[in-house]
């Protein structure tokens, strides 16, 4: 009898010992040092707070008020009702972008695959996204888009901006880019076809990042229909291109669309028709929505600051006076516009077009000492590094020069992202963009009409009057 009591006695210290090794064990993996910060309301967390700030022009209020509140450049909230880590500092850019697809990957809400429905998660959509489309990425393949750019930009200005005394700067500038958009990427170049993008697209970017309530009447609501008409025009489109194809009408090489077909799988991973056109409806809204943004951005800071116009409007006579008559931009010019693209850069700084984007956690991490759970989302903050003392000096200050010489340290100037991650398509802005600031410079002068206009971030800055400006022609 003393002998059983001994054993079960023995095993009952054993259980003991490894149940307080395993709780011990547990609660130092789920609860190990988590970020400092609140998580707000139930479901709702700050949503709001952090949707509000946008809203109010100031999406940095969020950010900075955190950072001060739990000095710390990475804090906790919830947003869009998941637990979320917010990063603002160069480090841990570094860490994301070195571990895209390894311990993190791109994330989007749910509820956004109500607007691009697929079979496959954002994170895989992005990587085909990426994978597609370097041919037209190229060195050789930019070239060619010069000529077409700088052709469509001319006739816009002289459709659109002469002989007109004021002009609503944003709406003109939207309407430019997804006529560019349009040409280069599914060769559509008809006016009247491309005026029935112009309403949905405006209700989709307006209700991507809405409240998703999807009942008649909410912004929402209005994406969804906007998505499913641009859907529909562009499914047509497609199937219009395949016959095009077989037919020997049109080129595999032409454009972004032809090369989808022609490459597309033949197997269970082949596309359909749905699938491509929501591939190019994120290629129409990444190539016309953050280009109209950024160069309404230019317009609004070239006309606040006429020291720095000057700089702008020296280069660019100084290439539009060695072209000869009717003689297109080449490759060639876009180099030598070095100053203007430091201009361009500094508005990218202090208005970017996205605030910053979030990423899934998928796998337990410990970064900087505090840790992270699997299935949380990390977004992060361009603003938290772009407007931060500790990285630009005086970081109000408009200040061109910031990108003389070596530049901005490595992962605190994101507005294209960096690393790996670095958006393919920053070669591709960049010239439409200097291209842009060409024919606007040496055509005008501009002065704003209402000088305190309110921007607004929702999700990208623009104007909430559309940017109206009085027009001063040169005389030459």
């Amino acid at each position: 009898m003393t002998l059983l009591y001994g054993c079960l006695l023995s095993l009952l210290v054993i259980s003991v010992t490894l149940a307080i090794h395993f709780l011990f064990y547990k609660n130092y993996r789920t609860s190990g040092l988590r970020p400092p910060g609140k998580t707000g309301w139930p479901f709702l967390g700050e949503t709001m707070e952090f949707l509000s700030t946008g809203w109010n022009g100031q999406p940095e209020k969020f950010i900075f008020d955190r950072i001060a509140r739990y000095s710390s450049n990475i804090f906790k909230t919830s947003l869009l009702g998941y637990n979320t880590a917010i990063f603002c500092g160069p480090a841990g850019n570094k860490f994301l972008f070195a571990n895209e697809y390894k311990l993190v990957r791109l994330w989007v809400p749910d509820y956004v695959n109500k607007l691009f429905p697929s079979k496959n998660s954002a994170a895989d959509e992005a990587v085909k996204m990426r994978k597609a489309f370097p041919y037209f990425l190229k060195p050789e393949a930019l070239q060619r888009y010069i000529g077409v750019m700088d052709d469509i930009t001319a006739k816009h200005f002289s459709t659109d901006w002469e002989n007109h005394e004021v002009v609503a700067v944003y709406p003109l500038i939207k309407r430019f880019a997804f006529v560019i958009a349009s040409r280069l990427f599914i060769s559509v170049d008809d006016p009247d076809h491309i005026a029935r993008f112009a309403a949905p697209f405006e209700a989709l970017v307006s209700g991507i990042f809405s409240i998703p309530i999807d009942i008649p009447g909410t912004q929402f609501n209005k994406a969804v229909k906007g998505a499913n008409h641009i859907r529909k025009e562009l499914i047509e489109i497609i199937k219009q291109r395949k016959i095009d194809l077989d037919e020997g009408k049109a080129d595999p090489k032409q454009d972004v669309l032809s090369h989808m077909i022609v490459t597309n799988d033949d197997d269970e991973n082949a596309m359909t028709d749905s699938d491509i056109a929501n591939k190019l409806i994120a290629l129409l809204l990444g190539g016309h929505d953050t280009i109209a943004s950024t160069c309404t951005s230019i317009v609004r800071y070239l006309a606040e600051l006429p020291e720095i116009y000057e700089g702008v409007y020296k280069e660019q006579m100084e290439i539009a006076n060695s072209k000869g008559p009717n003689e297109l931009l080449n490759w060639d010019d876009i180099h030598k516009m070095k100053y203007s693209w430091n201009v361009a850069s500094e508005v990218l700084r202090l208005s970017p077009p996205f605030q910053g984007t979030f990423r899934e956690v998928l796998a337990d991490i410990t970064f900087n000492g505090f840790f992270i759970p699997k299935g949380w989302k990390i977004y992060w903050s361009t603003n938290g590094v772009h407007r931060n003392p500790e990285f630009f000096p005086d970081p109000l200050k408009f200040d061109p020069s910031r990108y003389e010489g070596a530049g901005p340290a490595p992962y605190t100037y994101v507005p294209f992202g960096g690393g790996p991650r670095m958006c393919p398509g920053k070669e591709f802005a960049r010239l439409e963009i200097l291209v842009f600031m060409h024919h606007i410079a040496k055509r005008f002068r501009w002065q704003k009409t209402i000088p305190d206009e309110r921007i607004i971030v929702d999700p990208m800055p623009v104007p909430a009057k559309g940017l109206p400006v009085r027009l001063y022609p040169h005389k030459n």
